[in-house]
């Protein structure tokens, strides 16, 4: 009997313990990213079909992880909405790089030098795809997500732009100002997306299509890389118009046309889409997909 008596208050903690959100990072982080480090481990070429294969894998580990941890739905991921969401964020995510490189048009440093045949635009496409699903399953699935329930929205916003911003000084031509201009522009754009929806299909979208038109459409560098797409183009001038070999992700005018985020955390506060940190919220053990109300148009 005494024994029991001693044994229940560390119980009672070893279960606080595995219940907190930064418990469930860590083990989502090493579940989820363990399954795409074994992927990149692999070296599977051509890389396209890493990046699909990435995408798929990614996607089922997460919904094992939310089923068998989180014991719920995968409402992030409802198939419902994803048509209106993903097809709004797709036109979204077009729109806001064709208005990025029209700026860079109108100063003069970007110039289109010829047309490919339209099937250019395939392997871009598809690339768009994998690197939307792969990502934002990751960044704002997990990484944002997860953090949210610990220390609240403004916190997980700003940690997982930061951390997006600095997954992509792998790649090459990288810059602490790229990274920066990544974290400012994408990651409270696709952060913010998540918040208003609660679901993927908008960052999904926003996220494939701007990669897509980047360098599918405009023929420009997506984050270092050779882009070949329906346009072959040029960029000139000065890296903070241009971004330089990085791609114009890096540059100014896109951290500026990326201000739209503003908006979407605007409506995200007044439509109570903002989630207080754990230790100011009553109910610390609903999951915040359970608290906050789904968006319905």
């Amino acid at each position: 009997m005494t024994s029991d008596l001693i044994a229940q208050p560390t119980d009672g903690r070893l279960v606080r313990v595995y219940h907190h959100p930064a418990t469930h990072l860590l083990i989502a982080i090493l579940w989820v990213g363990g399954w795409f480090a074994a992927l990149i481990a692999l070296k599977i070429k051509p890389a396209l079909l890493s990046e699909a294969i990435g995408a798929v894998l990614v996607t089922v580990a997460y919904v094992v992880y939310v089923r068998v941890l989180e014991r719920r739905r995968v409402s992030e991921l409802a198939p419902g909405p994803a048509p209106k969401e993903f097809g709004s964020g797709f036109v979204l995510g077009a729109a806001l790089f064709t208005t990025t490189i029209g700026i860079i048009w109108a100063l003069g440093d970007y110039s289109v030098i010829g047309v490919n045949h339209w099937t250019a635009i395939l392997s871009p496409l598809a690339f768009g795809l994998a690197a939307g699903v792969l990502e934002e399953v990751l960044f704002r699935g997990v990484i944002f997500r997860i953090t949210e329930e610990w220390i609240g929205s403004w916190g997980a916003l700003a940690f997982s732009s930061l951390l997006f911003g600095a997954g992509h000084l792998a790649n090459p031509h990288a810059t602490l100002t790229s990274a920066l201009a990544i974290a400012l522009e994408a990651g409270l754009l696709l952060g913010a997306a998540f918040m208003i929806t609660r679901r993927l299909w908008l960052p999904i979208g926003l996220h494939a299509a701007w990669n897509f038109t980047q360098s599918g459409i405009f023929g420009a560098p997506v984050s270092g890389t050779t882009p070949h797409g329906l346009f072959v183009s040029t960029l000139s001038g000065p890296a903070w118009a241009t971004g330089g070999g990085f791609g114009p992700e890096a540059s100014l005018p896109a951290v500026l046309v990326s201000l739209v985020s503003i908006w979407l955390l605007v409506y995200a506060v007044r439509s109570g889409r903002v989630v207080q940190p754990i230790w100011l919220r009553r109910d610390r053990d609903v999951v915040i997909a359970q608290q906050v109300r789904p968006f319905d148009g």
